[in-house]
């Protein structure tokens, strides 16, 4: 059996996890003026991100037209400027946009990001629906084992828990033996945004998993109090929020990681570090850039 591998990590620790997600498919830069969209900024905002105490950063990437693409070389050229200017776990989702083909999501793997996303079912998004058929989730899910790239499953309901259970036990576990969850709550289609939904999540997950908790939009702080209560990690950005409080946008990523960070600190549970991220996710550190540019703007 798959769990006879798994290495014996807590649910809980000593440290958080704070994922940042700093752009996502959705938002208009129009919209939202912070939003980090082009390279540049994306690089600095994730260097900013780090310093405020981000371990992993989950990147979509848009095009010359702000909008979201899966370019072959947009996304290498993205983990490259990444690994060159951050410490941080690069981790490139695989979701895309509701319209992206599967072809084009399993081609992201061939940037070689440290990590990358791997959801597992379909659900209504909105009003679009976001499909992920189960012969894709397990494509997508060995081939990342077998290039080494660690998987971080999205849990967007209940039975998703219990699809991720059906995957290990008939394909095995991902790259580094780790399981490592996000659950992503607050979704219009899917799980809400609440301290009763994500204990019982947590409860169904795999004996071993580690797991962080995104709460979309206004779900926000409720989901990452209970997640650092129930001994979860966290994930933040404006792919999930635009606000810091009600009818308060955002400065910027930063800000919400550092909000974060804060919550981490007062539960006596400080941010891990990048290197102490890719530890406890098993996914090995790419070589540093033997020049650390600058951070930009």
């Amino acid at each position: 059996m798959w769990r006879d591998t798994l290495p014996a990590v807590a649910a809980s620790s000593a440290g958080t996890l704070i994922t940042v997600a700093p752009t996502g498919a959705e938002t208009a830069k129009a919209d939202a003026p912070a939003l980090p969209v082009t390279l540049a900024e994306l690089v600095a905002d994730a260097q900013a991100c780090q310093a405020e105490g981000a371990g992993l950063v989950h990147v979509h990437v848009r095009d010359e037209a702000a909008l979201p693409t899966l370019d072959p070389a947009r996304l290498r050229d993205t983990v490259q400027a990444l690994r060159e200017a951050t410490d941080l776990v690069v981790q490139l989702s695989t979701g895309g946009a509701v319209t992206d083909l599967e072809a084009a999501r399993l081609a992201v793997l061939d940037a070689q990001p440290d990590s990358a996303s791997c959801s597992m079912g379909t659900l209504n998004f909105g009003d679009d629906v976001f499909t992920n058929r189960w012969s894709f989730i397990v494509e997508l899910h060995g081939r990342m084992r077998d290039r080494g790239i660690g998987a971080e499953y999205e849990l967007f309901d209940l039975g998703h828990v219990s699809a991720l259970h059906r995957l290990l036990d008939r394909h095995g576990p991902p790259a580094g033996g780790h399981v490592h969850c996000d659950l992503v709550m607050g979704v219009p289609g899917g799980m809400p945004g609440t301290a009763a939904a994500l204990v019982a999540a947590v409860a169904a997950l795999p004996a071993g998993a580690t797991w962080s908790a995104t709460g979309v939009g206004r779900s926000t702080l409720p989901v990452a109090l209970a997640a650092l209560s129930a001994g979860g990690h966290l994930r933040v950005g404006m792919e999930d929020t635009l606000s810091i409080a009600p009818g308060v946008p955002t400065t910027g990523n930063p800000e919400l990681v550092r909000r974060a960070a804060d919550l981490a600190r007062l539960a006596q549970r400080p941010p891990l570090t990048p290197a102490q991220a890719h530890g406890m996710l098993g996914v090995p550190a790419a070589p540093a850039s033997p020049v650390r540019p600058t951070p930009l703007g």
